[in-house]
């Protein structure tokens, strides 16, 4: 039987690493698999970063990629900043260092001149590359992934010039997103992104969105055919996964450790627990691995735990869940912001699939929440409630509080990559 062709727009490609290509990447990996084959547009000369070779693995063999070339400012802003190649600070969120003039200035010219992001340089010759390609080349349906928007304005384009249905599917929201306010929008701006985003909703044939509370969130600002598709975890990452004996009690952090997500009441218990507990005091480790902010920085020394804490910086994904695996604790932070109830990290599938206990921290009736308590993988504590999460520490610690995860199965990406397949079959009908 012939597969059904699927074209795909993603900016993040590898060997683009962190969490930022993980959700296009699996889709692909898995699309074969339930008829459909994909085309995928990816950009070339990308300034990603951060790199891990490790994701070529998952590119299916012989399948097309279209290459269109992209202008990356990035390298301008690394140049004013005086920033390294290799400085992978991010000036919105996750940085480790406190911004400069520099960082102030770029925040304010990507909000309100690169509309709608960053990568808008690419949108033009993608749209004349792709749609030479087009009209050339029959393709049953188009996929585009955001943030960054751009594929998502890119595959607007293409689906109202050419006729064909398309698919937009949001990691994050777009002007609902925790970091859109720190953009510091003139009116003018502000209303250029929530037109584009009304114009994607009224021309997508289906919306797809990583959490239940945002695709509610989106369906409130006019979204219409909106369903969730989770991140979820491969099974083919854990194959070979083994945990690797140590004496230490590890509380373990992999991706952006943002400003908004400072555990302060956490290092405090592991601050006191250290006093109260010799054993304890002797096997804690604290590991962090991905940009971590200067402030939670500053909290770690403020509360005495620096010998304690290892800040591994970026490291490739197999080392980060190799660090999970050996972890006893896998934290959490749920982003303290508005739409906090809807986030949905991409770590809480593949800290299912690893079976450590999570211990989360943000909103009680948060999509994170449920998914915790149905999967009795963790538990879940406001960010100031420092007596549960000191005896929740204790309690894991001394063997009293064992987590076995139960029906996360429904989670791993082929089965997410199957609902996707689906979607796309319901709008080429």
């Amino acid at each position: 039987m012939d597969r059904k062709k699927v074209l795909i727009i993603s900016y993040y490609w590898p060997p683009a690493g962190g969490i930022s290509p993980i959700r296009i990447l699996k889709f692909t990996k898995y699309l074969r698999k339930f008829g459909w084959e994909p085309i995928v547009c990816v950009p070339q000369g990308a300034d990603y970063l951060y790199e891990d070779p490790g994701y070529f693995k998952d590119v299916p063999e012989n399948i097309r990629i279209i290459r269109s070339p992209i202008i990356e400012p990035f390298g301008l802003y690394k140049f004013l900043s005086g920033r390294k190649k290799n400085d992978t600070n991010n000036p919105v969120y996750g940085n480790t260092k406190k911004n400069n003039w520099v960082d102030e200035w770029a925040i304010w010219i990507r909000g309100n001149f690169f509309i709608p992001d960053a990568r808008a340089l690419w949108i033009r010759p993608t749209v004349k590359r792709l749609s030479r390609f087009l009209k050339e080349n029959k393709v049953d349906a188009i996929l585009t992934d955001g943030p960054p928007h751009t594929n998502t304005v890119i595959g607007m384009r293409l689906a109202k010039k050419f006729g064909i249905p398309w698919l937009a599917d949001f990691q994050d929201p777009w002007t609902q997103v925790d970091y859109y306010q720190r953009f510091k929008l003139t009116r003018r701006a502000d209303r250029k992104h929530k037109q584009l985003e009304q114009e994607v909703f009224c021309t997508a044939a289906k919306i797809t969105i990583a959490s239940p509370t945002w695709a509610k969130d989106l369906e409130a600002i006019g979204a219409k055919n909106v369903s969730v598709i989770y991140y979820g975890y491969d099974e083919d990452d854990f194959i070979d996964l083994k945990e690797e004996k140590h004496p230490y009690f590890i509380i373990s952090h992999t991706g952006i450790l943002g400003e908004d997500r400072n555990p302060q009441m956490l290092f405090k218990a592991l601050h006191d627990l250290t006093d109260e507990l010799p054993a304890f005091r002797k096997k804690l480790k604290i590991k962090l691995a991905g940009p971590v902010d200067a402030k939670i920085t500053d909290e770690i020394k403020k509360q005495g735990l620096e010998k304690h804490t290892e800040i591994l910086g970026n490291i490739s994904r197999r080392a980060a869940l190799q660090l999970n695996k050996n972890a006893q604790i896998l934290l959490l932070p749920i982003n303290k912001a508005p739409n906090a109830k809807g986030r949905l990290p991409g770590k809480l599938y593949e800290y299912l699939r690893i079976g450590k206990p999570v211990l989360a921290l943000g909103p009680q009736d948060s999509d994170a929440a449920e998914i915790i308590r149905q999967t009795k993988s963790g538990q879940i504590f406001p960010y100031d409630d420092y007596e549960s999460v000191k005896q929740f520490v204790r309690a894991v610690f001394e063997g009293k509080l064992i987590f076995r995860p139960e029906n996360i199965e429904q989670f791993t990406n082929e089965n997410q990559t199957k609902i996707l397949a689906g979607y796309l079959y319901e709008i080429i009908r």
